[in-house]
């Protein structure tokens, strides 16, 4: 590791830099430290790059990209900042092997090594494109072993599903013989991409040989695109299972969970990245990652040891590496998975956060292999009575458990397998709101006003910001929380120290009628009032960035914007794309409702569209111009939705959207519906006793409802 140099900052946010790890085309990487001992990997793009638009978007879009993902198999973004002079982003430490490193160094994996690889990856895959983006570059070197798993790293050319795979120059950003043929013809790139550049991975790894290979990267590309996978040296049953992968067609490549299926990893298969010479090579990494902290923040004595930059570049071992950037490309995690030093000793302070841990998924309802569900309804996976508070702002997953307001009072954290209550935290204010910080921990208001937060699997207590003064629970990115104070402003809390950063005064209008929760993204704080009017603030020192005032008459419409990417959208009276960092409209689509309660209802964002239900119908409309790509009166099946627009959101749960019925039966005047989200086409129906205070959320193939104080956990597709 190099010293810093004339010209290195010495402070990104809250990292204190302590050396340079790498550097190259785009930009330096940095090892940093924060307040609370937490080592991260710091990526800056170089000043003179700043201002070029392509590779600032790029930056920024893979700044979004890393925060979308909710996953364990991937390194967690610990802050990020795109808008400041020089934009950079923080992910934890990965301590560990890349898979091109290992296969070299040691040969092929073994089967259930493989195996488990595979479903960790296919898994990872599964949240990425969950979350609604496209990796567009796995491949070995993309790919850390650590000792809790395969992690996959460097989000630089990822996007959301739509969009294609040319530059603007023509050249195709990704490695000859892992993309996907689409993208070798720079074709629409969607989630079936990443499945095919999974199985030359797997190829790779199984046999030290990739799947395709030529004498030039344009005999390769060829390759690619017209000629047939090697697959020799293959046990029979790794073929069959991997070469679907490969298709050409993207229709027939299965879907990530289902390679996850159907290469169920053994009992303990894991044990392969904690024994054996793979496992030692991680262990040698992960000492020299503590040793590092230990070494650069300590004063140096005379005849101490020097950990020289070959040492924690490559390892004792030869064979550990520190994925550093040393291209213009960004592959440059290192450390451990919780962003720590070292996972011991361990400590119960209030700022060691363990790591999110990994989401339990249900297994979806339909037959393999068929795009058909399995019944007329969806299955039941639990069932609680007795035990929400029927005011509860909403219903939380985090990972494995579901956090919710207890009808005893507080809030409560479920299992999400099997409904069982995991901890409860009677003394906060559920009213207050409650919001997952990176999953790794749940943040919530007491009495008080103290903003506390607990950790989501076992309801540890953690920090306090006892200074808070906050009412209500707003909104929360990398880098900070905020809140609703009990005199009407808006606070920050720096989450990594938990100390107030700055208190904004807002408008008349929104201070007393702000709703609640905000949305956040991109350096843009986006709040809406009870009236209709949006404003948003800049997250860096709360000033106003911009407003929009109310439409005519929108007193009868809940305004609850939503953030994707580097564009917010607003319902009301029309439903609005607009530019995140200065409001500018992108597209505006008015309701068709004839009614003074008519009107868009919160948006939500699937693969490639929004769906927002216009008066009481729900719609599937197109991203980039707002056109209608179905509805009700199109597809003829999904019926009308609930008459509040109050609640009238759209779920999106996996390849479903989920929306309410309440003109029903007699005896079940409200239903739930479950629509196909490619086309509306209606396929379930599952009757509510109750139509008041219905909340929903899904996570991890589950779709959770709660009416009055009941709750329910049902299966999707």
């Amino acid at each position: 590791m190099k010293t810093l140099g004339t010209g290195d900052p010495v402070r990104l946010g809250p990292y204190r830099l302590l050396g340079v790890l790498g550097e190259g085309g785009m930009g330096k990487v940095y090892v940093g430290q924060d307040g609370a001992g937490v080592l991260a990997a710091v990526k800056v793009l170089r000043p003179e790059l700043a201002h070029d638009t392509n590779l600032a978007q790029r930056f920024v879009r893979e700044a979004h990209a890393a925060q979308a993902v909710r996953s364990k198999g991937i390194a967690a973004v610990l802050g990020a900042q795109t808008e400041a002079a020089r934009p950079w982003i923080a992910t934890e430490f990965l301590a560990g092997l890349t898979l091109d490193q290992a296969v070299d160094t040691y040969g092929p994996l073994s089967e259930p090594a493989l195996r488990d690889m595979a479903t960790s990856l296919a898994r990872t895959l599964a949240d990425i494109h969950a979350a609604g983006f496209v990796h567009r570059d796995l491949k070995p070197s993309n790919i850390v072993l650590t000792s809790e798993g395969p992690r996959v790293i460097d989000f630089g050319i990822a996007r959301p599903e739509h969009g294609l795979t040319l530059t603007n120059t023509g050249q195709i950003p990704v490695t000859p013989g892992y993309g996907a043929p689409e993208q070798v013809l720079g074709q629409r790139v969607a989630p079936p991409a990443d499945v095919f550049s999974l199985g030359a991975v797997l190829v790779y790894a199984a046999t030290g040989r990739r799947a395709f290979d030529g004498d030039h990267v344009a005999a390769l590309q060829y390759e690619v695109v017209h000629g047939q996978p090697q697959l020799d040296g293959m046990s029979p049953h790794l073929r069959t299972l991997i070469a679907p992968c490969l298709a050409k067609d993207p229709a027939v490549r299965p879907v990530p969970l289902q390679i996850a299926q159907a290469m169920s990893a053994p009992k303990g298969a894991d044990r392969v990245w904690r024994r054996g010479n793979v496992a030692d090579a991680i262990k040698s990494r992960e000492t020299d990652a503590q040793r590092l902290t230990t070494h650069i923040t300590a004063q140096p004595t005379a005849g101490s040891p020097s950990l020289t930059r070959r040492r924690l570049l490559t390892g004792r071992s030869g064979a550990g590496v520190a994925v550093a950037a040393a291209s213009g490309t960004t592959a440059w995690w290192l450390g451990t998975r919780d962003g720590t030093a070292s996972r011991s000793p361990k400590t119960s302070g209030p700022f060691d956060i363990p790591p999110a841990v990994r989401t339990p998924v249900e297994r979806l309802d339909r037959r393999l292999g068929r795009d058909e569900p399995v019944g007329d309804h969806p299955a039941n996976i639990w069932s609680l009575s007795d035990v929400a508070d029927i005011y509860s702002p909403g219903l939380l997953p985090v990972r494995d458990v579901l956090v919710f307001g207890a009808a005893s009072g507080g809030i409560a954290g479920h299992d999400v397998t099997n409904g069982k209550r995991r901890w409860s935290a009677p003394d906060i204010m559920a009213k207050g709101g409650y919001l997952s910080l990176s999953d790794r921990l749940v943040a919530c208001v007491d009495s008080q006003g103290a903003l506390r937060t607990f950790v989501p699997s076992t309801g540890e207590a953690k920090w306090v910001c006892s200074d808070a003064e906050a009412a209500t629970m707003l909104a929360a990115d990398a880098e900070a929380v905020y809140v609703l104070t009990k005199e009407g402003s808006v606070r920050s809390v720096g989450r990594s120290d938990a100390k107030v950063r700055w208190t904004a005064t807002v408008p008349a209008d929104f201070r007393e009628n702000l709703i609640n929760p905000a949305a956040v993204g991109q350096g843009r704080l986006v709040l809406s009032a009870s009236n209709g009017s949006v404003l948003a603030v800049r997250t860096s020192d709360g000033r106003a960035a911009w407003i929009r005032t109310a439409q005519f008459d929108e007193h009868d419409i809940k305004v609850r914007p939503f953030i994707y990417g580097s564009t917010v959208y607003v319902n009301g009276r029309a439903l609005e794309a607009r530019r995140l960092s200065d409001g500018e409209t992108i597209w505006s689509t008015k309701s068709t409702g004839g009614s003074v309660r008519d009107g868009w209802g919160s948006p939500a964002v699937g693969a490639e569209a929004i769906y927002a239900s216009d008066g009481n119908y729900p719609m599937r409309l197109d991203m980039r111009d707002g056109s209608r790509m179905w509805t009700p009166e199109r597809t003829g099946h999904v019926g009308k939705t609930m008459t509040s627009l109050d609640k009238s959101r759209i779920l999106v749960a996996v390849h479903a959207v989920w929306a309410f019925d309440s003109s029903g039966m007699e005896s079940y005047p409200t239903q739930l519906i479950a629509a196909k989200a490619a086309d509306g086409d209606e396929v379930w129906r599952y009757p509510l006793p109750h139509f008041d205070n219905v909340r929903l959320a899904a996570a991890g193939n589950r779709v959770f409802v709660m009416y009055d104080s009941a709750l329910e956990a049902l299966t999707t597709f």
